[in-house]
């Protein structure tokens, strides 16, 4: 199975280094990784470009213009730049667990989307984490807030998945899929624009479409350098997208990823 890793970054260059470098330690690396960059300015475009020299990663890099927060479109825009059957979507200020591809490799069941979840660093640990540039973190590091989420156990994950339909806890910081069962949708709604909802509403149609939820624990493991939230301004207007998509059981967006393949 070949597999692409997708990674939305948008002006923070320092953590999507430290990204790249912990997907370069991966036990099990993708067959290519692919940088859905919204809009980010020259220091991203230099860091990309400088990593892509002295790497052995096969790094695509994906740009659209900066007119606001437009995951949706920047994440169909790299999904249609893929040349794997499988994706795996992560962001640019996650950090990887050295077996984080190999998990959802070995999770990846047709019919299936996979929901992965994370681990919170602080502030003060992510300032330290990016000073030292540092990727490796455990169950003894300091400044972790949910540290249960650190543990990595094949025999927890195995006993304490859960394949169930619903969306809460969806994020697309830490999800997978078939290739194919995004097409069948036609990826993830273009009309969202501003952060919130263009995951939830992605994953509504998957489940119309047949495609049901698998939720991970205890793998694929990742770590969530912090930031300041975002603004909610857009979030009333997302709503009602997705509400839209709930109340007449969308299979299909009208304004998605066939325009870009």
């Amino acid at each position: 199975m070949h597999v692409s890793l997708i990674i939305t970054t948008y002006n923070r260059p320092d953590a999507l280094l430290l990204v790249l470098r912990s997907i370069e330690s991966q036990n099990t690396l993708p067959d290519e990784v692919v940088i859905a960059d919204d809009g980010s300015g020259d220091d991203t475009k230099i860091t990309i470009h400088t990593f892509q020299t002295t790497s052995n990663l096969n790094i695509l890099h994906s740009w659209q213009e900066d007119k606001g927060f437009r995951a949706a479109k920047s994440r169909n825009k790299a999904i249609a730049k893929s040349n794997s059957d499988y994706i795996i979507l992560i962001d640019g200020d996650m950090i990887l667990h050295p077996e984080f591809i190999q998990d959802h490799i070995n999770n990846a069941e047709p019919g299936y989307f996979i929901q992965g979840t994370r681990v919170l660093l602080t502030e003060n640990e992510t300032s330290n984490a990016l000073k030292d540039m540092s990727i490796h973190f455990s169950f003894f590091s300091k400044g972790i807030r949910n540290r249960k989420n650190t543990i990595h156990s094949n025999f927890l994950s195995r006993l304490l998945l859960k394949k169930k339909n619903y969306l809460r806890g969806i994020k697309t910081c830490n999800m997978a899929f078939f290739k194919q069962d995004c097409i069948n949708i036609n990826g993830f709604n273009n009309d969202f624009e501003g952060w919130g909802r263009e995951d939830s509403e992605f994953v509504v149609r998957l489940l119309n479409n047949g495609v049901n939820r698998k939720n991970l624990r205890f793998n694929a493991i990742q770590f969530h350098l912090w930031h300041n939230e975002n603004t909610r301004a857009s979030l009333k207007q997302n709503d009602t997208i997705f509400q839209n998509a709930v109340d007449k059981n969308s299979k299909w967006s009208t304004n998605g990823i066939d325009r870009y393949l």
